[in-house]
């Protein structure tokens, strides 16, 4: 998908032509923009099942809400898939399709979707159906995700057991367990991860921790980088409070029970894992790339929509109209929408007016008012002599 890319969604009556003719109005709005601006593609929209002005107007403002609804589900359903495909910036693009092709191709081959979104049910039923999509396509990606998530953090916590340091990482391949005291009534071993610069302290202090600490009972165990691990005796009675005693003195005392094949069951649970983390990577990133798609395709229909209610608010019936996709840049979008308004400036009536040097100038703030009070404005809240919505699919 290119980078830097705008859209204009632009509807205009036919009449801006001599003719009246649809073509003719396209080769105007063409002309208007001009190929320095942007490039300007037929975008046909089907004639809906029109209700009463009252419907139209809360329709108008449930559009506006949808759309801002679906930009923000495309949006986080993008950046879920590019986390997952961590930061791949060449794989992260190519997932990114609507209907198997790319989005420029998608949006200047548009054509209404009649199979999810049958163009002859009422207007309230395809926004509702829209509603439910894009709530659902939101909910399914956060879900599969967060199960992704989960199962990675529960690999990436076993596999820390296994290659951390002493004070964290499992101890089942480390202990000898015949190092341990088991099945005793008044004695017990302690396991204590010691950092190397306090071992010195250790040996003079750990027999006095508490009373009954077995006297040179200290036996090492393993040593890494960090820490060194030592088995010492106690009676059972002062367990408790020499656990809590080596706390305090900064070392870690270390749970740990003898469990004949423990090592291979670890082994077997970071490869279970380990397999349900790749299976679910593979369902995330096909959820991801259809969600997205799903979503930009929804989004696009919610436009539209958007586009042909403002049509009829704006420009009555009988129904004729051109609507043209204009292609353009961030930075050339605004000339190119002042130089639709400078064609078109006289559609807004009293809301625009020329200065003495012939530019368009909005002039009739009270007239500007009530029609944004109406509903009738563009992207950004300023009112607009046409209909047009600006977007970005990122």
């Amino acid at each position: 998908m290119s980078k830097g890319v705008k859209y204009l969604l632009v509807s205009l009556p036919t009449s801006i032509s001599p003719t009246n003719e649809h073509d003719e109005a396209l080769t105007a709005l063409r002309s208007a923009v001009t190929t320095d601006y942007g490039t300007v593609f037929p975008f046909a929209i089907p004639e809906f099942k029109i209700g009463t002005l009252d419907a139209l107007v809360q329709h108008a403002d449930e559009l506006a809400k949808l759309e801002g609804g679906c930009e923000v589900v495309v949006s986080k359903v993008g950046d879920s898939l590019k986390t997952i495909l961590e930061g791949d910036d060449e794989d992260f693009t190519g997932q990114k399709t609507v209907n198997d092709k790319p989005v420029e191709q998608y949006l200047k081959t548009f054509h209404w979707n009649k199979v999810k979104y049958r163009a002859d049910k009422p207007l309230g039923e395809i926004i509702d159906t829209l509603q439910k999509e894009v709530s659902s396509i939101d909910n399914d990606v956060k879900n599969k995700y967060n199960q992704y998530n989960q199962v990675q953090t529960n690999l990436a916590n076993l596999q820390k057991k296994q290659t951390g340091n002493l004070s964290n990482r499992s101890l089942t391949a480390i202990v000898n367990p015949s190092l341990i005291i088991q099945d005793s009534d008044y004695l017990e071993t302690h396991l204590v991860a010691v950092p190397k610069q306090n071992i010195k302290e250790f040996f003079k202090s750990y027999e006095t921790l508490c009373p009954m600490v077995v006297p040179r009972s200290a036996q090492l165990i393993d040593s890494d980088d960090e820490f060194t691990l030592y088995a010492v005796t106690t009676f059972k009675k002062h367990s408790q409070e020499f656990v809590h005693k080596c706390r305090e003195m900064k070392w870690t005392p270390r749970d740990f029970k003898y469990k004949e094949g423990g090592k291979e069951e670890e082994q077997k649970e970071v490869d279970r894992v380990s397999k349900d983390k790749k299976k679910l990577l593979g369902e995330a990133v096909m959820l991801g790339r259809t969600s997205w798609g799903e979503a930009v395709m929804a989004w696009v229909h919610v436009l539209a929509l958007r586009v042909f209610v403002e049509t009829v608010l704006r420009y009555g019936l009988p129904l004729r109209f051109v609507c043209g996709l204009v292609k353009t840049t961030p930075k050339l979008a605004k000339k190119a929408r002042y130089s639709l308004d400078t064609s078109y400036s006289y559609l807004g009536g009293n809301a625009f007016g020329r200065d003495k040097k012939g530019r368009v100038t909005k002039d009739d703030s009270s007239t500007s008012a009530d029609m944004q009070a109406a509903g009738h404005t563009g992207d950004g809240g300023e009112y607009s002599a046409y209909v047009c919505y600006e977007f970005e699919i990122k």
